[in-house]
């Protein structure tokens, strides 16, 4: 059976972040995931997570600027030292919260800069971030997202990540399949899953076209999950959504999965 892990950041966004961890348990979820965990000391998060008896399953590295519309540095040239100084203060968060996955996000397209050359940067710097990762026990991650949410984002098709993974090392970075971002940008997301089972190491659910809980839009879920179930896949699956109407309201999807 599918596990799945509320998103903190999406989720539960009726109560303050650190009071959605004991919504979270109270709705069956065994696990967790969000965005980012630096506006809280990580001793709190830790304390939320073991009072509530939940697993923290990922989080992403800093992005930049994220209130000027920065999403990623691991691609872009010139950025770094602070793409380091980010994955080693995400990996302090880590230690602290017991997470084993890591998402490094790529970042926007700059204008005029050859695709190679970002390329090279973004190769360069998950092979470092992998060998750091890997001395902490965790595994980074990288995700394809689509072109609609956020446009001019770096990677964005499940063939181009798994290329980069490909060149880094399986053993040492996976991929987070993101079903929603695969539906909007390739469809065919159950074969795109039995494609890339073998680097999958984090997936991720919404609806769309809303991005909404599971059974709002057009996607047959309980076939994509028995589907997932099928094949073999035993990581969590992240519930990266925006409910439509409340969250407790729309967990109805969820109740045969608890």
């Amino acid at each position: 059976m599918p596990r799945f892990a509320a998103n903190l950041s999406m989720m539960f966004n009726e109560h303050p972040f650190l009071d959605r961890f004991a919504r979270a348990r109270a709705a069956g979820f065994q696990a967790v995931e969000f965005l980012f965990p630096y506006e809280f000391p990580a001793a709190e998060i830790a304390a939320r997570l073991r009072d509530n008896g939940l697993q923290q399953v990922l989080f992403n590295a800093p992005p930049g600027d994220w209130a000027k519309g920065e999403r990623g540095q691991a691609a872009l040239p010139g950025r770094s030292a602070e793409f380091r100084e980010g994955v080693k203060q995400a990996l302090e968060y880590a230690a602290a919260l017991s997470c084993p996955r890591l998402h490094l996000m790529a970042g926007l397209t700059p204008a005029g800069v050859p695709r190679d050359t970002l390329l090279a940067t973004y190769a360069a710097n998950l092979a470092w971030a992998a060998e750091e990762c890997g001395k902490a026990g965790v595994k980074p991650v990288i995700e394809p997202i689509n072109h609609r949410d956020i446009p001019g984002f770096f990677l964005n098709t499940m063939a181009e990540g798994a290329a980069v993974i490909e060149a880094i090392g399986p053993e040492r970075i996976g991929l987070q399949f993101d079903l929603y971002h695969c539906q909007i940008t390739e469809g065919d997301i159950v074969k795109r899953v039995e494609k890339h089972l073998p680097i999958i190491a984090h997936m991720q659910v919404a609806d769309t076209p809303g991005r909404n809980e599971p059974g709002t839009g057009e996607v047959n879920w309980p076939f994509v999950f028995q589907q997932i179930d099928a094949l073999g896949f035993r990581g969590w699956i992240g519930c990266e959504y925006r409910p439509a109407a409340g969250t407790e309201a729309g967990l109805g999807w969820f109740a045969p999965y608890k």
